[in-house]
């Protein structure tokens, strides 16, 4: 990791909160104000944009950018980060190592946040952001087929396909009907259990091919997904590398097992667990699988997934984040 002492931010009106009302079911609507109070009390002068559906955030955040804004705060969950990262990386003018971004965690799975040491509360998100320490960390890129049709794209913290990706559908669906929680991502972790079955996969990991029977397979950035599930245990945000972890067909019974063991990433050393790394992954398989990205349910194989190294600044708790300094903006 590359290591500098912090710098005084420019205290100017330059961060754009892009706000997510529904977050939280809809917690964010009813606390903005309390939250842009503690933005304020920090020193981190900003302006708000709103948005109203699926998507919104990533078109905002390319107005916002063409206007010159270059720091973003993602008020939301892992879902509005991820779309503010999309909204930087899907335009091509700014190099995205100019952007800093931000997060007041407020949604349901808050995975991202975990790995990377940002506070949980608004008075501490805000208190970090008003210091402006950041920390450089890779982001991947994923081309997958959505509707017939090559889509892309990224995600800063883990993708998932087969298993993960149906149980990341299925709390959406259930979010959506208002829906939170942690009991939210177990019972469709349950539910979609006894429904999926393995897939055979073709996996292009760097210069290597694996064939398997596949019942998940996480590609990460990150350690968390799931909502506190730390299914990359090893995996480091700056390293330039991929963690892989590939679950090979595994009884029912057995999952049901490693269920606890998935929290601290004990799971790992089940027989069949596999872990990996690499640059570069592609996948296909005989009939399309779900893929779903920070959380988000995107499209479908075949895909491959490129890891672009140290591409984004983002605002941390160096505490949290269990380093000793990082680098600054």
């Amino acid at each position: 990791m590359q290591i500098n002492r912090k710098r005084t931010i420019n205290k100017g009106p330059e961060w754009i909160a892009v706000v997510n009302p529904n977050a939280g079911t809809r917690k964010v609507a009813n606390d903005w104000s309390q939250i842009s109070e503690a933005l304020s009390r920090w020193s981190v002068h900003h302006a708000a944009i709103f948005t109203e559906k699926r998507g919104d955030a990533i078109e905002l955040v390319k107005q916002q950018i063409v206007l010159g804004v270059r720091h973003f705060i993602a008020v939301g969950g892992d879902g509005t980060l991820n779309e503010v990262v999309n909204g930087i990386f899907g335009q091509g003018d700014v190099p995205t190592t100019d952007f800093t971004i931000a997060l007041v965690p407020v949604g349901t799975g808050n995975d991202w946040r975990r790995t990377m040491g940002v506070p949980v509360g608004y008075e501490e998100a805000a208190r970090a952001i008003g210091k402006g320490i950041v920390r450089i960390q890779d982001v991947g890129r994923i081309d997958f087929i959505e509707n017939g049709m090559i889509q892309v794209r990224y995600f800063a913290n883990v993708a998932g396909i087969g298993y993960d990706a149906l149980v990341a559908s299925k709390v959406n669906l259930k979010k959506e009907k208002g829906a939170h929680g942690v009991f939210t991502y177990l019972s469709s972790l349950v539910s979609s259990l006894f429904r999926y079955r393995a897939c055979a996969l073709d996996i292009a990991l760097d210069d290597d091919e694996i064939r398997a029977e596949v019942f998940s397979l996480s590609i990460g950035i990150g350690k968390f997904n799931g909502g506190g599930m730390m299914q990359l245990p090893e995996a480091l945000p700056d390293d330039g590398l991929f963690d892989l972890t590939l679950i090979r067909k595994i009884g029912k019974l057995a999952l049901l097992g490693q269920i606890k063991n998935l929290y601290d990433g004990t799971f790992v050393k089940h027989k069949a667990v596999t872990c990996l790394r690499g640059h570069h992954v592609g996948v296909k398989s005989a009939q399309p699988l779900m893929i779903e990205a920070d959380g988000e349910s995107i499209g479908q194989t075949p895909a491959t997934f490129h890891l672009i190294p140290a591409a984004l600044k983002v605002v941390v708790d160096p505490l949290l984040a269990g380093i000793n300094s990082c680098c600054s903006q």
